[in-house]
């Protein structure tokens, strides 16, 4: 399944429409079912699962209506799925191009159990991972680090009571300003990375800008761990102060550098995206 464009992916010759909401893709039920059956009726097809799996069971429903522009240019309520429920819908068909979909899902189901008895496989796994997108050996080997130090600052987090996803991010873009000037939305926007995306500001980021961000991160646990913050204000304070230290090395680096470390440069698409990047600003 590749993109398109805003409003379609295409999956084997077959449109599937989508949008924006919550925060997330959602696709439409019917065009998966449309692709994955080629039945000539998939609205009947759709309420025959519906029926099956949920009515009968007596399952939550997985699905949101959400209206989408059919053939005729015309908008009209669909039954709309996000990329989680647009699997289980496809364990769900029994066709053989669903097949292919099943197996890929029993084997990551399977991975998943191997990493959790063994943690060192799921680095393992990433590192693969960022190998077969083009980055290099010695990227990789600080992004892991700096997920083993982001790991370790929101541990830290939670034993001091943040258990909230958004307090998360609100810590996160304290340390983020201090560090660079910038919250992580802002730095996205800098680095010319689409805000209606999953795409990962890190995964983004120079050698140089992850080092600075495991900085800021790892002195912000270390503040925290000794001083054992209470509630969100005292928390903000560390993780500002955290941040600072790393903005502080930051602005000495870029003197002794003559250049600023924050960088435009993304990696959006296998080192492509550099190079045009470069090619826009000798344009300019």
């Amino acid at each position: 399944m590749t993109e398109k464009n805003d409003k379609l992916v295409l999956f084997q010759s077959k449109h599937i429409r989508r949008i924006w909401h919550g925060n997330e893709w959602v696709f439409s039920v019917v065009d998966i079912v449309e692709a994955l059956t080629e039945s000539p009726t998939p609205r009947q097809y759709w309420g025959k699962i519906k029926q099956r799996e949920f009515i009968d069971l007596q399952l939550s429903p997985i699905w949101v209506q959400l209206k989408l522009e059919s053939d005729d240019g015309k908008k009209y309520l669909t039954d709309c799925v996000n990329t989680k429920n647009a699997l289980r819908l496809i364990q769900s068909i029994p066709s053989k191009k669903a097949e292919p979909f099943k197996m890929w899902l029993a084997q990551v189901g399977k991975e998943r159990i191997d990493e959790i008895e063994d943690p060192e496989l799921a680095q393992a796994r990433m590192k693969s991972l960022y190998e077969q997108k083009g980055y290099l050996k010695d990227w990789i080997d600080k992004r892991l680090r700096g997920i083993a130090i982001r790991q370790n600052l929101t541990d830290e987090w939670k034993d001091r009571g943040i258990e909230n996803q958004k307090d998360f991010s609100i810590l996160t873009a304290e340390i983020s300003k201090a560090t660079f000037g910038m919250t992580p939305a802002e730095y996205k926007e800098f680095k010319g990375i689409p805000m209606k995306s999953k795409i990962n500001l890190r995964d983004n980021m120079t050698d140089l800008e992850l080092i600075f961000t495991m900085l800021g991160e790892k002195v912000t646990t270390e503040i925290s761990s000794k001083e054992k913050p209470d509630g969100m204000p005292a928390n903000r304070k560390v993780a500002k102060r955290g941040g600072g230290v790393a903005g502080t090395a930051r602005k000495e680096t870029e003197k002794e550098l003559g250049r600023s470390v924050i960088e435009k440069k993304n990696f959006l698409e296998k080192g492509g995206a550099e190079k045009r990047l470069s090619e826009k600003d000798e344009n300019k």
